[in-house]
C-alpha cells in the first residue's frame, strides 16, 4: 500500500513538472508571436508612408515642373539658344 502511494504521488509529480514545461513553452511561443506582431505593424506602417510618397509622386509626375526637370536631368533636353555650364572642377 505505501509503495502505490510512492508511486502514484511520484506520477502527480512527473504530471505537474510536465504541466509547467507545457505552460512555460505556450509563454514562449505567445511572447514570439506578440514580438512579431509588432514588427509587422510596424512594417504595415512603414509600407503606407510609402505608398502615400508613391501616390504623391503620381500625381507630381504629370505636373509641367516634373517633366522639364526630367528632362533636363535624364534625357539631357534644354531649351533653344539655352547655355548650360557645367562645373568640371569637382
Amino acid at each position: 500500500m505505501k509503495k502505490h502511494k510512492i508511486w502514484k504521488r511520484l506520477l502527480m509529480l512527473v504530471f505537474a513538472v510536465y504541466i509547467v514545461f507545457i505552460f512555460a513553452n505556450q509563454q514562449k511561443t505567445l511572447n514570439q508571436y506578440s514580438q512579431n506582431s509588432e514588427q509587422l505593424k510596424n512594417q504595415i506602417e512603414e509600407e503606407k508612408e510609402y505608398k502615400e510618397e508613391l501616390s504623391k509622386q503620381k500625381e507630381d509626375i504629370t505636373s509641367l515642373d516634373f517633366i522639364e526637370k526630367t528632362a533636363r536631368e535624364k534625357l539631357d533636353m534644354y531649351y533653344p539658344n539655352e547655355r548650360v555650364y557645367i562645373d568640371r572642377g569637382m
